[in-house]
């Protein structure tokens, strides 16, 4: 069987996959928070035809050979990885004193199951019994690592400052501090493994977080009433849209020339 024809089935195994991944960007283009990821081919295995060979010189007029370059076959195609893009989100205004957005670096800690993640997302609400709780239901944490409650205390004038402070005001008009918001940073921000719902977990890629307040230790500030936004470009999505068509249907191409060439083989027999 032609060599060709299997280096093009991966050719559309990974224009399939970079397919995929643009799907998904384009689907979030909306979402609160979300990254974007990019796709990155390799190439496969490498079949070596004949090994390269230096020049023999012996020093007599005429020596006996020169050298030679290997010969090397090509296998295809893969995808390398799918890297996340970890690009600032565009800002939306939204008025709503609980939604917050970093700007700069670092993920609000949040804790649902028992289990830590952390997420870009911060349209943040106030449950019945007091807790400050992302969309998915779950406690954002306070700087010690421990869940935000509002006791639940009858409070007016919710607020939450640039460096994560969470005031509000009693019934005797008195401001009260009740939590420092607590965020996270990690030495490799794309190791992180996705969770589904805004969430990202820490693994051995990402290396463990490095946790602090609002404005410190390398993190990013906040800004209430307002949400970060995809951070996902249209225009270089739907670009990515072409391409991988393009490198679909160019590996497809390959296929139908390379059965015409068996056809013509097989005929040959005729």
């Amino acid at each position: 069987m032609l060599r060709s024809m299997f280096s093009a089935v991966s050719g559309l195994r990974s224009h399939q996959t970079m397919m995929d991944v643009t799907g998904n960007n384009i689907a979030n283009v909306n979402t609160t928070g979300y990254k974007g990821s990019r796709t990155t081919f390799q190439e496969t295995l490498t079949q070596l035809q004949r090994g390269g060979t230096a020049a023999i010189d012996d020093g007599e007029p005429g020596g006996p050979a020169g050298g030679q370059n290997p010969m090397q076959l090509g296998l295809g195609s893969q995808v390398a990885a799918t890297d996340m893009v970890f690009t600032q989100g565009a800002s939306q205004d939204t008025g709503r004193a609980t939604d917050v957005a970093i700007q700069g670096d670092g993920f609000f800690r949040v804790q649902t199951g028992g289990e830590e993640f952390y997420t870009r997302g911060g349209a943040f609400s106030v449950d019945n019994a007091g807790n400050l709780v992302g969309t998915g239901g779950e406690f954002v944490l306070d700087d010690d690592g421990e869940e935000i409650d509002f006791d639940p205390e009858e409070l007016s004038d919710i607020a939450i400052s640039a460096t994560g402070e969470v005031t509000g005001r009693n019934a005797d008009g008195d401001t009260e501090v009740i939590a420092q918001i607590g965020m996270a940073r990690f030495a490799n921000v794309e190791g992180l493994e996705r969770e589904g719902n805004g969430l990202f977990r820490e693994s051995p890629a990402s290396g463990e977080p490095i946790l602090g307040p609002p404005g410190e230790e390398g993190l990013g500030t906040l800004q209430a009433g307002t949400l970060e936004m995809s951070n996902v470009d249209l225009a270089q999505e739907f670009t990515n849209l072409i391409l991988s068509q393009r490198g679909f249907q160019a590996n497809s191409r390959t296929i139908t020339t390379s059965d015409e060439l068996l056809q013509e083989l097989v005929n040959m027999k005729r």
